[in-house]
């Protein structure tokens, strides 16, 4: 017990968050290869443990990344262009919270500008940013929509993801080729059915 509590305290010291360290994440690695039946320390694993650490590092960056600091800058100078501005099939890999299995996909986001545009790179990275976290689909779809919202505050947003989640295709019932379909409508896509249809056949609905 006094272990335990030593090292709580001294993971909190060296990290204000008690994110465990590299070390400790390596070893957490060796004790599931262990668990799944291998052995750490045969000359084909011996490297897994970091190469798994680094590979977390960069499926799970989204969290050391803020979303709204990305849709800060945007331009005014649009020439009164006040149409729809759609970015289709923005390709992306996430994982599932509930095993930690890939969620592989696309997104389409559109938004109804009211006075400002935001270039269209940032679109993708906030996509990229709720992507490269641990995630359920419907809560990706709301939290790109909401953000896009809340810092531009245009007329409207519409996002549609349709993703294979391999928790169910590799696993579990193993039911290949399905794909999950989910959308976040707000403002006008949401308000106005001329609008909404426009998105959907722009991205093949």
């Amino acid at each position: 017990m006094t272990r335990n509590i030593a090292g709580a305290a001294a993971a909190t010291e060296a990290d204000p968050t008690g994110r465990p360290s590299r070390e400790e994440a390596e070893a957490a690695v060796r004790t599931l290869l262990r668990w799944a039946g291998d052995d750490p320390a045969r000359e084909g694993l011996l490297g897994t443990p970091g190469r798994v650490a680094r590979a977390y590092e960069e499926f799970f960056a989204g969290y050391s990344q803020d979303p709204v600091e990305i849709l800060q800058r945007t331009f005014e100078e649009t020439g009164g262009y006040d149409e729809m501005v759609l970015l289709r099939d923005i390709r992306f890999e996430s994982h599932c919270e509930h095993h930690l299995a890939p969620i592989i996909g696309v997104a389409h986001v559109a938004y109804m500008p009211r006075r400002r545009v935001v270039g269209i790179s940032k679109l993708a990275r906030v996509v990229e940013v709720y992507a490269r976290r641990l995630q359920i689909q419907e809560k990706m779809t709301a939290q790109i929509a909401n953000t896009i919202d809340d810092v531009l505050q245009p007329h409207g947003v519409a996002v549609v993801i349709d993703a294979a989640h391999q928790c169910m295709t590799t696993r579990g019932v193993h039911k290949p080729g399905v794909t999950m379909v989910t959308s976040r409508m707000l403002g006008v896509f949401r308000d106005d059915p001329k609008t909404r249809r426009e998105f959907l056949g722009m991205i093949g609905r």
